[in-house]
């Protein structure tokens, strides 16, 4: 096998990261099982009978309906995104772990590919635990919702390089707050997760539709209910070219910082 094969050399990388959660999955499993649980009845159940039908994509929905699919959006963003910020600036700043990791044949290149796409492995397994609760409340239609887990994977590399590359400018763990509370809690808030994106004003609407988390949000009700607002394609190709766009910022911003 050559040495620039990306896909082999990364692999270990993976592993050993598999191999620290598994030393703490009942912990990590019990995060995505009641997450969506505590959300669907504060919200499903608090909110739905005050706030009553939601219409979207024409029809008119519950909504508990409506927000169980964005639930699992939204958990896909946190899961990969909190692994590539905290987790990753863990391994890298106290841990010296990425600096062990260089001083072997392994390149930068290929360390910061394995933390992302062991953040989007995260976000896919958070997404089949959330997905199985959903599934038993009846809100996901088969067999297309199972189309959700390969969409978790690239959801999670979407968010998994935007986590990375603000690792690779962060100057210490505090700082993350910023990120988190100026990009996250607002995509969080306005990517149609708890309100259609039809009822902001035009403007709102927008810049909701430059939200990365709208286009999984809506892909995800896709996959869950068969329906959706905005363009199958559009949305696919914008989150894929996100991914790829932040991918590349993380491997400069992670090079600027770890090769002096």
């Amino acid at each position: 096998m050559k040495r620039t094969d990306l896909t082999f050399l990364f692999l270990p990388v993976w592993k050993r990261n598999l191999i620290v959660y598994r030393r703490t999955w009942k912990v990590n499993f019990m995060v995505p099982l009641l997450e969506p649980l505590f959300y669907l009845a504060a919200f499903g159940i608090g909110l739905s009978g005050l706030i009553g039908d939601v219409v979207y994509a024409g029809e008119k929905l519950s909504y508990i309906q409506f927000i169980a699919p964005a639930l699992l959006a939204t958990a896909i963003m946190f899961n990969a995104f909190f692994e590539n910020t905290y987790a990753s600036f863990v391994r890298m700043y106290y841990q010296k772990t990425f600096d062990a990791m260089l001083a072997t044949p392994l390149s930068l290149e290929e360390v910061v590919t394995a933390e992302i796409v062991w953040g989007a492995t995260k976000s896919m397994m958070a997404a089949v635990i959330i997905l199985g609760v959903i599934s038993v409340l009846g809100f996901a239609v088969y067999p297309w919702a199972l189309v959700v887990i390969p969409l978790a994977f690239l959801g999670g590399m979407v968010f998994g390089s935007v986590g990375m590359f603000f690792t690779g400018i962060t100057p210490s763990i505090d700082m993350f707050n910023l990120p988190f509370f100026l990009l996250v809690t607002p995509l969080f808030l306005f990517s149609g997760t708890f309100f259609p994106v039809a009822s902001l004003p035009e403007w709102g609407q927008h810049l909701a539709r430059i939200s990365p988390l709208y286009h999984l949000v809506e892909l995800t009700r896709l996959c869950t209910m068969g329906r959706m607002e905005s363009n199958l394609l559009v949305s696919l190709f914008y989150l894929k070219g996100f991914a790829a766009v932040f991918y590349f910022l993380s491997i400069r911003s992670m090079r600027n910082r770890l090769i002096k």
